[in-house]
């Protein structure tokens, strides 16, 4: 099993995972976002490959705005981490945090940060695992303004 840094011949292989964690979003448009992150320097994805068969990928960033429970900036923070079902608690990703971490500390970060929705419950087992620590659970609301 390698990680690596995702290239732009990757993009493809890196949507199709996504969209099993982001079922909600389109082909065409996280095609498009990933692209453009791999042309930013404050962004990295990273690839797991087994056989060079595409098994995972993380999404990392840097972040300038607060992050909730950090005080420090930038902090890198985690966007997205997947792992296909069948090769999960194998330690893949951990390995795929491992490089992101090493990305932002090299940009500079004292901080790595994450979020999830506060119902769902195996993210959160897996940040914690990966030793992360809960810092705050919010409750967002909207009104329509007339």
């Amino acid at each position: 099993m390698k990680i690596r840094k995702a290239i732009a011949k990757d993009v493809d292989k890196i949507v199709l995972l996504a969209l099993k964690l982001w079922p909600n979003h389109e082909f065409k448009e996280l095609k498009s976002e990933f692209i453009d992150l791999l042309k930013n320097n404050k962004a990295s994805l990273f690839l797991a490959e087994l056989d060079n068969t595409p098994i995972g990928f993380a999404q990392c960033q840097l972040r300038f705005d607060y992050v909730e429970g950090t005080c420090s900036s930038p902090v890198g923070y985690l966007e997205g981490i997947f792992v296909e079902e069948n090769f999960r608690n194998k330690h893949i990703s951990k390995k795929l945090l491992t490089k992101c971490e090493q990305w932002a500390k090299e940009k500079g970060c004292v901080e790595f940060a994450s979020d999830c929705e506060i119902q769902n419950k195996i993210s959160i087992k897996v940040h914690k695992h990966l030793g992360f620590e809960e810092t705050n659970r919010i409750v967002c609301f909207r009104k329509k303004l007339d």
